[in-house]
């Protein structure tokens, strides 16, 4: 594995664990290392253990791992819980003067620096600031330049006025004073700066992002962990492009609004998580019935019911595939990455259309909050094409008319996609209903119209099998005997898997599906392996079924539903000892 450091800040929700994560997580990105973040956070507004973690190298990394060299620990239970992943020499920073943490327990092996973070906070203006000393002594620990630090503060605080910037460079470097003439002690880390310069940004960012760029102008949603900083980030910025953000009272005005907004020529979405997907499923029929082009993100988390709304879990995969009365064609696409929520969400807005079918755009709290490093090229605008699909204009419209000059926008066609007319198209105006209808939108219960209707709408799904690419992507060694496959947010965990596993002399092939539906055709690589299995985090292995359905053979499954990620190790673990079973 390429040498890197972990890092970690824990207390209680509330204590501003996050701000102070990711003002090192940029002060690390800024200075030319590569960053990938986790949260571990409580379902509640205050109290509860959080913990915000960053991994960082000079080399990309992907996941997280069972280690941790530094740790800021706000309060006993912060110990407690990354007692097994620190390590002999690794630093645990605290403050021996809170009553919490006077008698913390530090292992012998371990380097525990009791620094008075609130006192030294107080004297540079604010004992709010105490998280910010905390993180001047680590930059001590670690060598770390604390200019880049200063940066990020700045970044963090411009806003409020250059004194509280100030005040917080003053604290930090009040912490990393401390640590310097207090403690003689060789530490063993050294973080490397280079002159390369990374974005940070985590996997609902990115999806934002993709649907500015793809052209979305209307988004309507109603706040729900861990989908709502899409919203947020939408907030402000698609503003500038002409578009609208419409926060609605619950999920399913926010799933109406945004199919108003497409009936009306939009390029439209919402997003939200499992239990909004299942107040949106009506609507979802209606959607696709209509032949309306909409996307729909469900950022997903653990449940069901209100399960555990912070952690992680991939349980939606059998509703988005099968939710919903009646039979209902649609596409599910699932970002591996979090540049490709980015991309995919692009394509999602392209099929939507192209299609005129509902489009299923799912990432995961993991790829949700996560926040990861990428080249500032690794966007490129220039590459986004926008595909809005089979519109009519007055020039054209006249081929798709009844003799009584009626526009057909439920046109009966071989590839299954009917004309689509946009408001204000002179001749185009037309109805369309929820109730089964005929070629110009008006009620049918006439059984030969039914059966046409029923084939074209689901004709548009194997048109886009057919004229689409739905490669997965693959990685590892091509003619290994074991197969891994996956979807979803652990691409990167496998990948580094596979180096854990290369040091053990075991060879793997990795397949990861970004399609679930349509999704590619795996027979010939299931057969041509010896051993396949299929990691996902659910209980039931819900992906490993549409495996076994489509190649008809039985496959090996590891299934994680604690709530928390796959990590690299632990899944090179869990892949060796089912090789051994």
């Amino acid at each position: 594995m390429v040498a890197d450091f972990n890092w970690a800040i824990g207390g209680e929700a509330g204590d501003g664990i996050d701000s102070t994560g990711k003002i090192f997580a940029q002060a690390l990105s800024r200075s030319g290392r590569h960053v990938f973040t986790s949260k571990d956070f409580a379902s509640r507004i205050r109290g509860g253990y959080t913990a915000y973690k960053v991994r960082t190298s000079v080399d990309r990394v992907q996941s997280v791992v069972d280690r941790l060299d530094v740790l800021i620990a706000l309060t006993p239970r912060t110990i407690e819980e990354n007692l097994p992943e620190l390590h002999e020499g690794s630093v645990i920073i605290y403050d021996g003067e809170r009553t919490t943490m006077a008698n913390a327990e530090i292992p012998e092996e371990m380097v525990g620096l009791d620094v008075p973070l609130k006192r030294l906070a107080e004297e540079a203006g604010g004992a709010i600031m105490r998280n910010v000393v905390a993180l001047g002594a680590a930059c001590e620990v670690t060598d770390f330049p604390i200019e880049n630090l200063d940066s990020a503060l700045e970044k963090r605080f411009k806003d409020k006025g250059q004194k509280l910037v100030d005040n917080n460079q003053e604290a930090a470097r009040a912490g990393q004073s401390y640590v310097a003439e207090e403690f003689d002690h060789e530490f063993d880390y050294e973080l490397e700066t280079t002159d390369n310069d990374y974005v940070l940004l985590n996997g609902d960012e990115a999806i934002g992002m993709g649907a500015i760029a793809a052209g979305c102008r209307f988004y309507s949603g109603y706040p729900i962990t861990p989908a709502t900083d899409v919203m947020e980030y939408l907030t402000g910025r698609i503003e500038r492009y002409g578009g609208h953000v419409v926060q609605a009272e619950d999920e399913l005005s926010a799933i109406n609004m945004a199919l108003g907004a497409a009936r009306g020529g939009a390029r439209s979405m919402t997003a939200t998580s499992g239990p909004g997907i299942d107040l949106m499923t009506e609507t979802f029929g209606l959607v696709a019935t209509s032949e309306t082009p909409l996307v729909i993100c469900n950022v997903m988390r653990s449940g069901p019911s209100t399960g555990m709304p912070t952690k992680q879990e991939q349980g939606d995969l059998n509703g988005m595939l099968y939710g919903g009365h009646g039979e209902i064609p649609r596409f599910v696409l699932a970002p591996t990455t979090i540049d490709e929520c980015f991309w995919k969400t692009v394509e999602a807005f392209n099929l939507a259309e192209k299609y005129q079918t509902p489009v299923y755009l799912t990432a995961d709290l993991s790829l949700a909050v996560t926040e990861q490093t990428y080249e500032p090229d690794a966007f490129d605008m220039d590459a986004v094409e926008i595909d809005r699909g089979f519109v009519v204009d007055e020039e054209t419209i006249g081929d798709h008319q009844t003799d009584a000059e009626q526009f057909k926008p439920h046109e009966i066609t071989d590839d299954g996609i009917s004309p689509r007319a946009f408001p204000g198209t002179s001749g185009g105006a037309h109805m369309s209903t929820g109730l089964e209808h005929d070629e110009l939108g008006r009620r049918t219960e006439e059984q030969e119209m039914r059966v046409e209707q029923v084939d074209k709408r689901n004709r548009k799904v194997e048109t886009a099998e057919e004229r689409e690419d739905w490669s997965p992507r693959e990685f590892g060694d091509a003619e290994a005997d074991t197969l891994v496959v996956s979807w979803g947010s652990n691409e990167g965990a496998l990948i580094e898997a596979l180096e854990y596993l290369e040091e053990d002399d075991i060879d793997v092939r990795v397949i990861s599906v970004p399609y679930i539906f349509p999704r590619p055709d795996l027979t010939e690589a299931v057969e041509a392996a010896e051993e396949t299995i299929v990691v996902e985090c659910n209980a039931t292995g819900q992906f490993a079924d549409l495996v076994e359905h489509d190649v008809l053979e039985r496959v090996e499954r590891i299934n994680k539903y604690t709530g928390v990620r796959f990590k690299a190790d632990e899944l090179a673990r869990d892949i060796k000892a089912t090789l051994e079973a």
